[in-house]
């Protein structure tokens, strides 16, 4: 058994980018550059007016109050045309070229505006009021890092630079297998005495989602290994990575990994540290990647977090440390000791402390629509104090 920091340090190393190809900018939301985004333009592409207003020459109002003509009028993509005559003004809008010959913008609540002539009587504001050509980025600056995730922001600046189409790391397939005889579909569990709704696999088929994978499908085996075994090798036929819950103990019953023995599974690791979801592990069958997760719902989504997340990182081309990004928060109430294992506990922020829920045992479901992080104490620690500072995981 390894430490939680081995295991991460191994799935940090496992695997590598799958492939790439192009896709339009509105199909690329939470997708992962695997090229960088280089802008084709400069932006702003001129001298623009940041107010509504009056673009002006600073040298023919220094002296209050002044009056001048108003020469035509300047919009967002329709120039004033030419150059501003001496002496004189151009109606200005936010975004529009600022006129040959201005060289600051009056915005409009500072003029009085009659007829064609503009009064400006009020004393000019330390503000220019406009954004230089290239201030924002020149044409030729790369924007986006290759392995920047897709963010709504980054789609701005993606479009901001002029860019159609954008070349992307493929996302992994990911097939994941739910091992029990007791599992049923939700929605037959009331029927079928002795069964429970098999409920894992919904929550890890959306974090997958979440960290870039593509869901190829869930299915439910029963405790037999034959029919576990042919699902098994169904599943490397089509997946980059297979993910199965359950069947990782030492039950007369647990084939999670046998299943996969006549692929050649190749374990990278077996059984981590930590409390809960000590019985998870990574391996490889037929050159696919096999994640185990624990049967046990919260301890199938804090490994999840904790190692599937990483993983799909890495698989798309992004650093892994971006899934365990560490913080610290202060405690809002004491902890007891933890037992010989890293513990990851469940809980949530308020009042800007974080605060445990009290039920943390494996089996919970309903605190894991209440849980936001993950609380991470190392082995053998002491009781801690309210106010202490302790790293969380957003979870």
């Amino acid at each position: 058994m390894i430490s939680f920091d081995e295991a991460v340090a191994l799935v940090s190393a496992t695997g590598g980018l799958l492939g790439t190809g192009e896709v339009p900018l509105r199909s690329a939301n939470r997708r992962v550059l695997a090229a960088p985004v280089t802008a084709m333009v400069s932006s702003p592409p001129a001298d623009v007016s940041a107010m509504d207003g009056y673009a002006v020459r600073e040298s023919e109002i220094a002296e209050l109050p002044a009056a001048l003509p108003v020469a035509g009028e300047s919009f967002a993509g329709k120039a004033f045309d030419g150059v501003m005559p001496p002496s004189a003004c151009v109606r200005i809008f936010t975004g529009a070229a600022v006129p040959q010959g201005a060289d600051r913008v009056v915005v409009q609540e500072a003029v009085r505006r009659e007829g064609n002539l503009a009064h400006f009587e009020q004393p000019l504001s330390p503000a220019r009021h406009i954004r230089r050509r290239g201030s924002d980025f020149e044409a030729g600056e790369v924007l986006l890092e290759a392995g920047t995730l897709l963010t709504p922001q980054a789609l701005v600046a993606a479009a901001g630079a002029d860019v159609e189409r954008l070349t992307v790391a493929r996302r992994p397939r990911i097939r994941l297998l739910s091992t029990g005889d007791e599992l049923v579909e939700p929605g037959r569990a009331r029927e079928v005495p002795g069964s429970i709704p098999e409920s894992v696999s919904f929550g890890v088929a959306a974090m997958a989602e979440d960290w870039g994978g593509t869901f190829l499908g869930a299915t439910r085996l029963p405790d037999d290994l034959t029919r576990m075994e042919a699902a098994a090798a169904e599943a490397l036929e089509r997946a980059d990575l297979v993910v199965v819950t359950g069947g990782a103990s030492v039950g007369e019953k647990d084939f999670a990994k046998t299943m996969f023995a006549p692929a050649g599974l190749e374990l990278i690791f077996s059984k981590v540290s930590i409390k809960p979801g000590k019985p998870v592990w990574l391996g490889r069958a037929r050159g696919t990647l096999v994640l185990g997760l624990p049967g046990n719902p919260t301890s199938a989504l804090v490994t999840a977090r904790l190692f599937l997340a990483p993983l799909l990182c890495r698989l798309t081309g992004r650093d892994p440390r971006e899934a365990l990004a560490w913080r610290t928060l202060p405690l809002g109430e004491e902890l007891g000791p933890t037992g010989d294992r890293e513990t990851f506990s469940r809980g949530h922020a308020e009042g800007g402390a974080v605060h445990l829920f009290g039920h943390q045992d494996s089996s919970a479901q309903k605190v894991l629509a209440a849980a936001t992080l993950l609380v991470r104490r190392p082995p053998g620690s002491e009781p801690v104090p309210s106010g202490t500072g302790v790293q969380v995981l957003d979870f």
